[in-house]
């Protein structure tokens, strides 16, 4: 299905499923709204799913992997052959994301969409790689268009076939040496913020290499002009490809009434793209944390999501989604496993 056609086919949440959890959650044996955000995201989750007591115990976590021509200015604190050899970790299972994946009862799926090496068939690993890294924005577009498109259109894909294997939550998850450098460009395109404000750190640069990452973005957006009221503009000349497939899957999820947990700073610079091409897809995205970044903040704000996390993390990879998860998986096992005052022959208040 093309991406115009999944745009389209994004239904608004489930009212009277919403209505129906809500009024489960006030005869629970509990004062009404004494479990806070946990009812709440029930409640949202309930509309999503369109079923009033929603279960989301088949999760997946799908990473998106690519490289940056931008990373050759020196923006990031590591080399860019890292992104290679964290897929390679990914694999085998012995990443951050695999063992919080695994904790949360969580398939992790990796996706080469763009990363400079050829890998060999790998159990594992979808190989849909777009192009062997995006062009130096600092000198251009880091894609063309129709790139950016089918980058997006492979996130798409990705997100029905995972769920075709059966999927109530799915978390988007990056590996991308270079990728706050986009992540940063994207949020002062979109905001029209000066770039210092949403700049951070990324990997741990000193202060020269921070001061060096402002410049590299100042001067792609100067080279670039990326026009703000035109996603598919701003996403082809300062994005990445990792970014573009989490769009992808952001939309293909949204379409699906399949919730997706939104890690962290690349992931939500996906999600503002995604909400600029589809609006109502921000009705099925959780904000699974507030990232270290300084940016991230602005894209919540710009978003109005509420994270429901705050651990000082800066990974990316999908760690904040996956500990996510049991929060998430938590506030729906509350509204359906918790016993109504009637059930339990509790006395409800005058």
């Amino acid at each position: 299905m093309q991406i115009e056609e999944i745009i389209a086919n994004i239904p608004p949440l489930d009212e009277a499923a919403m209505q129906s959890a809500r009024a489960r959650q006030d005869r629970l044996t509990k004062p009404r709204g004494s479990l806070g955000r946990l009812e709440e995201l029930s409640i949202q989750l309930a509309g999503m799913r369109a079923d009033p007591l929603p279960a989301v115990e088949r999760k997946a976590v799908i990473v998106m992997a690519a490289d940056h021509g931008v990373a050759r200015e020196g923006v990031s604190a590591y080399p860019a052959e890292v992104t290679a050899q964290m897929v390679l970790n990914f694999l085998r299972g012995g990443a951050a994301i695999n063992v919080l994946a695994r904790q949360a009862g969580a398939r992790v799926t990796v996706v080469d969409i763009g990363v400079a090496v050829e890998f060999e068939p790998t159990p594992g690993l979808f190989r849909r790689k777009v192009m062997c890294g995006t062009r130096n924005q600092a000198e251009g577009p880091a894609m063309t268009r129709a790139e950016a498109e089918q980058a997006i259109q492979v996130g798409l894909d990705v997100l029905s076939e995972e769920a075709a294997h059966g999927l109530d939550i799915v978390a988007t998850g990056d590996m991308g040496i270079g990728n706050t450098t986009p992540s940063s460009a994207i949020v002062a395109a979109m905001t029209g913020l000066p770039v210092a404000q949403v700049v951070g750190r990324g990997t741990g640069i000193d202060d020269q290499g921070l001061e060096r990452k402002i410049k590299v973005i100042e001067k792609s957006l100067a080279v670039n002009r990326p026009d703000r009221n035109d996603p598919m503009d701003v996403l082809h000349k300062v994005g990445g490809l990792e970014i573009a497939g989490l769009t992808g899957v952001m939309l293909g999820a949204a379409s699906q009434r399949i919730p997706v947990v939104v890690d962290g700073f690349i992931s939500t610079a996906a999600a503002l793209i995604a909400v600029a091409l589809a609006p109502r897809a921000r009705e099925y995205l959780i904000s699974a944390h507030q990232s270290v970044e300084i940016g991230h903040q602005v894209m919540l704000k710009h978003l109005n999501l509420v994270p429901l996390l705050d651990l000082n993390l800066r990974l990316g990879e999908g760690t904040g989604a996956a500990l996510a998860f049991s929060l998430i998986e938590a506030s729906t096992r509350l509204l359906r496993e918790m016993a109504t005052f009637d059930e339990a022959g509790v006395s409800d208040k005058e």
